[in-house]
């Protein structure tokens, strides 16, 4: 380790994208790089998990080298390896741990394996905006979305979840269903600009109830019905109307819930992470709420909202620092949970 510097390298690899990042301390973001699999699953309208193994594969050597070669730095300087362990594809996940292991043992430096949605967590620390515990934190992606209590860092306790889809998964159907390719939240969100929220009254599903807890797959079911009785009738479909009705929908939901946590738990930091949280409907509405109802909201810049390896590296670091540690043993959990 070089004087008054700790560098982390961090590898994401949970799911379609790989990244790498060089992290220097808590949050000081040195460099990174991703290689996307958009266009390789797009025409199956969503992601093929033995292709984006294969792909992660192909990616990953190039990558790391253009990293280190970007930085201007070299493996001697990395101090620790953070690598994403779970959640998330069994396949994808076994690329970037045995890549981490073997770089490990190759280079002499320790390891940590990291759950995913820490890491989604700590995409906030990096915002430097001074987020501290206790604070409530809504994760909302293509494969969770779920409300959890950071007590402090490593310890969390899960306030609710989705009794079925994802909201992301939600936006990527839905777009499938009126014929929008893959990905959806970022076309959906871009047509919704200039569509009537209030053109289709499509469900908030458990709005009544009294947990914190999600459903889309009516949300779902709604759309594709109203999509079909338009087609059916002859008429044109009104996209935008049914993209800004849909999306309006998705963020009513995930605000209702966001309120009823903060009534349960009394805390009134409030922040998002994952790929959803880029949404600009959803982070309106939170700024919103925050000064309506004196919370404080963490708000994570785009770059960090989606699956990225710096803030695997966040979460390492911590993790690290804390005395955890793991080592050539480690092996991926597709279904790994860290809630207490």
């Amino acid at each position: 380790m070089r004087e008054g510097k700790f560098i982390t390298l961090g590898i994401e690899t949970s799911c379609d994208d790989t990244a790498l990042a060089l992290l220097e301390g808590p949050k000081t973001a040195i460099r990174d790089v991703i290689s996307s699999q958009i266009a390789d699953h797009s025409p199956f309208g969503g992601v093929v998990p033995e292709l984006a193994s294969r792909k992660h594969q192909e990616a990953f050597l190039p990558l790391l080298r253009s990293l280190f070669s970007k930085a201007g730095m070299t493996p001697d300087e990395v101090d620790l390896i953070a690598v994403t362990a779970g959640p998330g594809l069994m396949g994808s996940l076994l690329v970037g741990v045995m890549s981490a292991k073997a770089l490990a043992q190759a280079w002499g430096k320790p390891l940590i394996g990291v759950n995913h949605l820490e890491g989604h967590i700590f995409a906030n620390i990096l915002a430097g905006t001074g987020l501290a515990p206790p604070f409530l934190c809504l994760i909302v992606s293509g494969g969770h979305t779920e409300i959890v209590l950071a007590k402090e860092e490593g310890k969390y306790a899960l306030m609710g979840t989705t009794r079925d889809d994802a909201a992301g998964e939600a936006y990527d159907k839905a777009a499938k269903a009126m014929g929008l390719g893959y990905p959806g939240g970022p076309v959906i969100e871009r047509l919704a600009c200039g569509g009537n929220a209030r053109a289709f009254d499509f469900p908030v599903a458990l709005k009544d109830s009294r947990e914190v807890e999600f459903s889309f797959s009516g949300l779902k079911t709604a759309l594709r019905t109203a999509v079909q009785r338009i087609k059916d009738s002859g008429a044109g479909l009104p996209v935008a109307d049914i993209c800004a009705s849909f999306q309006r929908a998705v963020t009513e939901s995930l605000m209702r819930k966001a309120r009823m946590a903060v009534r349960k738990t009394g805390v009134r930091r409030f922040a998002i992470s994952g790929g959803v949280a880029a949404n600009s409907s959803l982070r309106e509405a939170l700024e919103s709420e925050a000064k309506r109802a004196g919370w404080e909201a963490f708000i994570p810049s785009r770059g960090y909202c989606t699956d990225n390896a710096m803030m695997i590296a966040a979460a390492g670091y911590s993790a690290f620092m804390r005395g955890e540690r793991s080592d050539l043993s480690l092996a991926p959990d597709p279904s790994w949970e860290i809630w207490g």
